[in-house]
């Protein structure tokens, strides 16, 4: 119990951390699976042009076939709220309910499958671009959970390179994204002003780069060629486990268990901050819910099984703690990724539900003040695999919101010294 309050104390400090900005809202216990998509399959931010279709689904476990609604909201860069009314964003309305959802079939663990596409009947269209918020609420006007999104127009170029760090101290470590703003069919005025960067990796709203301007300018282009101020740790390759066969044992999964529901015990992991880099082909931190044996559909035939982790870990954490980490909660730190100390196997172990599926995950130790050190546990690595997304928006002069006019892609498979 003492150990539980200190946890709850723990994720208080860290919401207080972020609390300048509109943050998504952790989903309860109850609320599981969220995949959120746009066009390409990104498992929980969609960044899509205007007009193209979102698809949010998630799945309730409490069996009440409850009543949910939806609300969207436009933001600026800072992820206040913009200056417009609703009906300036978007064409049609919101707070509509969600009803379009099936139950469970052929599942030990009850649960209803909700599914919600946007433009539809009600939201026909989204019509400025900038940064999103859809909040879920349930029948009481009670916020349940919510979900950033980015909407952008194609107005300018921006190539994107991936490259070293020139820091000696930190080029076995780290990886620099460098990149231009090619702005031939707009009139960047005064940039440095006007325009703002975002630049996350693996689609991580939650590990960004926010604060470049451009160092100087050719022509029409925007240069950006940081060094430091534009690294990022590179991190290891995800670990993973894959539970489409609920009741097989797998190369991850060690072997299976049936109380209430399936549990699948997973192979003890090691540290490898001290291990040589090892090429492991993974999908950045994401997941997929997949199921090997469903005859309709798979999102009402998956079911859920207890997945337990296990991590042997030497190092001394002091007062920090050890937490799963991944795109199966859009990487969020909360109780249910909290790694907890075993004393008589000498390990740290966690349990919480998974759907079907091929699944991410990384261990990471969380301070104090909320911050994440990735590498801690699993390491810091040059060569890893990454994804890197480039954001640039643009608020003209006496303007009223920030626009995303341009979208950059890099992956550090492509990495050089140059």
């Amino acid at each position: 119990m003492h150990k539980n309050i200190l946890t709850n104390l723990f994720l208080i400090l860290v919401s207080l951390t972020i609390s300048a900005q509109v943050v998504e809202k952790i989903e309860p216990e109850y609320i599981n699976s969220i995949q959120f998509n746009g066009n390409t399959r990104q498992s929980q931010l969609p960044i899509i042009r205007l007009g193209d279709q979102l698809s949010l689904t998630f799945d309730a476990l409490n069996g009440e076939e409850a009543d949910f609604y939806y609300r969207i909201t436009h933001h600026d860069f800072d992820w206040t709220l913009s200056d417009f009314s609703k009906g300036e964003y978007l064409n049609g309305f919101d707070d509509v309910r969600i009803y379009d959802y099936d139950n469970s079939f052929n599942t030990l663990q009850i649960f209803s499958h909700y599914k919600l596409t946007i433009p539809n009947s009600d939201t026909k269209r989204l019509t400025k671009s900038g940064n999103y918020l859809i909040s879920i609420y349930d029948d009481y006007g009670e916020l349940v959970f919510s979900r950033k999104f980015m909407i952008i127009e194609n107005l300018v170029g921006v190539p994107t390179y991936i490259k070293r760090s020139r820091d000696l101290k930190n080029i076995e470590t780290q990886q620099v994204v460098q990149f231009i703003i090619d702005s031939k069919d707009i009139r960047l005025i005064n940039p440095k002003e006007t325009v703002n960067v975002l630049v996350m990796q693996n689609s991580n709203l939650k590990n960004t780069i926010t604060n470049l301007k451009p160092q100087y300018t050719i022509g029409s282009q925007l240069i950006y060629k940081y060094d430091k101020e534009s690294s990022f740790f590179g991190g290891n390759e995800f670990l993973f486990f894959d539970n489409k066969d609920i009741r097989g044992a797998t190369s991850s999964i060690r072997f299976i268990e049936l109380t209430d529901i399936y549990n699948n015990y997973l192979y003890t992991n090691g540290a490898r901050y001290n291990r040589p880099y090892t090429y492991n082909p993974d999908i950045n931190g994401n997941f997929e819910v997949r199921v090997l044996d469903a005859t309709k559909d798979i999102n009402i035939e998956a079911d859920y099984a207890r997945v337990h982790f296990n991590l042997q870990y030497f190092e001394d954490i002091e007062d920090k703690e050890l937490h799963l980490y991944g795109n199966f909660n859009n990487w969020s730190i909360d109780e249910s990724t909290y790694m907890i100390y075993d004393e008589y196997s000498g390990t740290y172990r966690n349990d919480r539900l998974f759907k079907q599926g091929f699944y991410n995950f990384k261990y990471v130790l969380v301070n104090r003040d909320g911050t994440i050190d990735q590498g801690a546990v699993c390491g810091n690595y040059w060569q890893t695999e990454n994804e890197y997304t480039v954001l640039v928006y643009y608020r003209k002069l006496g303007g009223r919101y920030d626009r995303i006019i341009g979208m950059g892609k890099g992956n550090s498979t492509s990495i050089n010294n140059q």
